[in-house]
């Protein structure tokens, strides 16, 4: 990945990371917790949801390595759980917004891609492709790493809340010990457990695209 391509996979990176935070302030908002709305977080201004080290530096570090994907977060929207009308299905609903809101990203880019002839562009072209099939093959591959990643189970990502949300309240010191590694764990899956799960995520692209 050569360098224009890397600043260009960053930017697609941020932009879907910003819609995804977004998402769950939206959600909290519309669960009556307006904590992200007062902290003027519902805006689509990168600049109040880039993470330094998730957005930017681990981002290029990938690349630089050639570890043959990315991957990354922004700021974390604050939300209040004691504000949600109902604080299970609230919580759920809040923590799977964002991976719904990347979902549909990756398939409404991902159906452009796969109908880009009928649309009138020319046939994908592996070796030269169209500025189309680059752009929205891009977004729609980002957005599907970014759902899958922030499913699994791991402190701080979004299925750890998903689940911790569904499980009885009495494994609730279970979960405040297992979130006081949350940065060591999550580190230790991008690097030794995530590089399994990318070519499920790369044929699920494929079924989308057509590729």
């Amino acid at each position: 990945m050569h360098g224009v391509n890397a600043i260009f996979y960053v930017i697609v990176l941020i932009m879907s990371v910003v819609v995804h935070e977004v998402a769950h302030g939206l959600a909290a908002d519309s669960q009556g917790d307006p904590t992200a709305r007062y902290a003027g977080r519902l805006t689509f201004n990168p600049l109040k949801h880039i993470d330094l080290v998730g957005s930017i530096l681990l981002p290029t570090f990938l690349i630089l390595m050639k570890t043959g994907f990315v991957i990354g977060w922004a700021k974390p929207v604050p939300y209040n759980e004691g504000n949600l009308r109902n604080k299970k299905w609230g919580t759920i609903l809040v923590a799977s917004a964002g991976i719904l809101a990347n979902i549909g990203l990756a398939l409404i880019f991902g159906t452009l891609f796969r109908f880009g002839v009928q649309l009138g562009f020319p046939a994908y072209d592996a070796l030269a492709p169209h500025p189309l099939y680059v752009i929205t093959g891009a977004i729609a591959l980002v957005n599907l790493i970014l759902a899958f990643f922030n499913l699994i189970p791991v402190p701080p990502l979004d299925g750890s809340k998903i689940l911790f949300a569904l499980l009885p309240r009495r494994f609730a010191r279970m979960r405040t010990y297992i979130e006081s590694f949350s940065l060591v764990l999550l580190l230790l899956f991008i690097f030794f457990f995530w590089p399994k799960l990318v070519p499920f995520v790369g044929n699920l692209f494929g079924f989308i695209t057509g590729v």
